[in-house]
């Protein structure tokens, strides 16, 4: 039998590129989008080409009840839920004296309290399978503590996605389920591209992002959890 994986936010960009990843993989994968309907059909198509089964998944995981309506069916979709991958998060970038409450608020919806209502609800399930994995997208640097006025709601965001990530691999490693973070850098799609102060001197790809996600989903990382994985070409070190 397939492993299932659900990827949110995978209608396009990073989300995208894990999830077909996953399909290649030989993963039946669930596509989740909030408003790019057209465009999540279109990955599910991709996705087919790989001879896996794909489905489309619509809801807003920033509401806590749309967010497990939307575990929910990814298990019932296939009959099984073996991989969740949180990947929806905005980014917000400016002067901190302009930095509006709204701002703030939305970065934590969408950075550090969608990935925890989808954890919450699909740890529980995950236990359930083999080879359960839970990989959410951090940002490489949330580990230093150095402060950067210019995406502090971010920053503190995914800082907090690291830590809620830690503690529920410590909840959930005696089930089995592995739960670890995938800190991008500077990656091809990124909103800005401070390219002179990555030591490799060049953003990183959507490949190589997917190549980190597939060790950490992969059997040889069984016994990887907690992890913090940048992959950043030393961005941020």
């Amino acid at each position: 039998m397939r492993p299932a994986a659900l990827v949110t936010g995978s209608a396009q960009g990073i989300g995208r590129a894990l999830l077909l990843m996953l399909a290649k993989r030989g993963h039946d994968v669930l596509v989740h989008y909030r408003s790019s309907a057209d465009e999540a059909e279109a990955v599910a198509e991709r996705a087919r080409a790989h001879g896996v089964q794909a489905a489309t998944l619509q809801a807003d995981v920033t509401d806590e009840a749309a967010a497990h309506g939307l575990v929910d069916d990814a298990a019932r979709r296939f009959g099984r839920l073996d991989v969740v991958i949180n990947n929806v998060g905005n980014y917000d970038k400016g002067p901190l004296e302009a930095f509006a409450s709204d701002a703030w608020h939305e970065m934590f919806d969408s950075n550090l309290h969608a990935t925890f209502y989808v954890c919450q609800r699909a740890a529980p399930i995950l236990r359930a399978s083999p080879r359960g994995r839970i990989v959410n997208v951090g940002y490489a640097g949330a580990d230093t503590l150095v402060a950067k006025p210019g995406i502090v709601g971010y920053q503190i965001a995914k800082t907090g996605v690291l830590l809620y990530s830690r503690a529920l691999a410590k909840r959930e490693a005696p089930h089995g389920t592995t739960v670890n973070v995938v800190a991008p850098g500077v990656i091809e799609n990124s909103v800005t591209q401070p390219v002179e102060e990555i030591p490799m001197g060049r953003p990183g790809t959507l490949d190589e992002m997917a190549a980190a996600v597939s060790f950490l989903v992969s059997d040889e990382a069984r016994y990887v959890t907690g992890a913090f994985l940048p992959v950043a070409g030393g961005w941020n070190l």
